[in-house]
């Protein structure tokens, strides 16, 4: 995708800009055996997170609020997002992963993803 773009309006500029900056973030980050890819993504009503080895091309661990263990769970969605980092965090360690590299896909880090960094950070990813 060509950084020129069409002048967009509403939702479809804000999901260009979003992946405009996540193109920009994945030229600079990359996922290895000893440190991979914590790759965050997030939409209006759930948040998805996985560690991914680049490398090999394969999925360490993941978590959602799409899961049975915290689908319909109490909280607002900033609360869901710690409840998914700290799941992660508990089956990436489970993996044999101890450190990581933090993909925030081009959004903020603020709210959701911040919550969720710290969750995974409270329960012992080292990024």
């Amino acid at each position: 995708m060509a950084y020129g773009q069409k002048i967009l309006k509403g939702d479809a500029y804000k999901r260009a800009a979003i992946k405009r900056r996540h193109i920009r973030i994945r030229k600079h980050i990359n996922g290895t055996a000893e440190r991979p890819r914590l790759v965050v993504t997030r939409s209006n009503r759930h948040i998805v997170a996985q560690v991914i080895d680049d490398i090999k091309g394969h999925t360490l661990a993941s978590a959602s609020t799409l899961d049975t263990t915290i689908r319909g769970g109490e909280g607002d969605k900033s609360t869901q997002a710690k409840q998914v980092g700290a799941l992660v965090a508990e089956r990436a360690k489970a993996a044999g992963v101890e450190a990581v590299v933090f993909d925030r896909g081009g959004n903020q880090y603020a709210g959701r993803i911040a919550a969720l960094a710290d969750a995974a950070r409270e329960a012992g990813l080292k990024f």
